[in-house]
């Protein structure tokens, strides 16, 4: 079983000297829930090569029994420094896709070519298609057969207006997750700040905060059971 896990090659917000990339504990903790069960994980970004945390997402309080693993892990970090380019990832070698957060996806999944298309040809297959925290981004512009978006009508969430302003605020990302499902007609549903939410829609799997990483993790491997 083959799992893709999906990563930001940003590593700033534009236009600032905000550091930025994935969020730590929105990899680690997926990738030892797919790994433990089996799964052969690949690690992509949208140029390939070496995929940039988050600082923030690195400090002492960010962590987790998770992260620390993965840091003191050769193996994954190794992937880390080598993923692969989204160009040369093929959707068929795949089982299911994860999307990580941090806030770089906002800023290169949502218009990757290759991402969308990754993500419209693993819905249309009808594989697990799973995002977390600003992860939901990269599903903002994706469409279905109909050219409709593809989360209208769909049962989502992602990080909140709330999470987003309390750590961010208004002016660091030029639209909210939140807001832009809410616009494209997914049923936008979200838990109190920093609390554990994921939300299953058939094969569309999402989760809230990094919190909620773990949770929709497991909920890939469910939808694979």
């Amino acid at each position: 079983m083959n799992i893709l896990i999906v990563l930001t090659s940003v590593n700033c917000v534009p236009g600032t000297d905000h550091r930025t990339g994935a969020w730590l504990e929105e990899l680690a903790a997926p990738y030892y829930v797919f790994a433990d069960a089996g799964a052969n994980v690949t690690l992509a970004s949208t140029n390939g090569g070496i995929a940039p945390l988050d600082p923030l997402s690195e400090a002492a309080a960010a962590q987790t029994d998770a992260t620390r693993r993965f840091l003191a892990d050769p193996l994954a970090r190794k992937a880390l420094a080598g993923t692969a380019a989204l160009a040369a990832i093929n959707p068929h070698d795949y089982a299911a896709v994860f999307y990580c957060g941090g806030l770089g996806p906002v800023f290169d999944l949502t218009d990757s070519a290759e991402s969308l298309s990754l993500i419209e040809s693993m819905d249309r297959a009808n594989k697990p298609v799973a995002a977390v925290c600003h992860g939901v981004a990269a599903l903002r512009n994706a469409r279905t057969p109909a050219g409709t978006a593809l989360v209208a009508g769909r049962a989502v969430t992602a990080f909140s207006n709330s999470e987003e302003l309390s750590v961010n605020g208004p002016n660091l990302v030029p639209w909210l997750v939140e807001d832009e499902m809410r616009r494209l007609g997914a049923r936008y549903s979200c838990a109190a700040d920093w609390n554990a939410h994921v939300v299953v829609d058939g094969n569309l799997i999402t989760g809230q905060n990094p919190a909620s990483s773990t949770g929709t993790a497991q909920e890939v491997l469910n939808a694979l059971r």
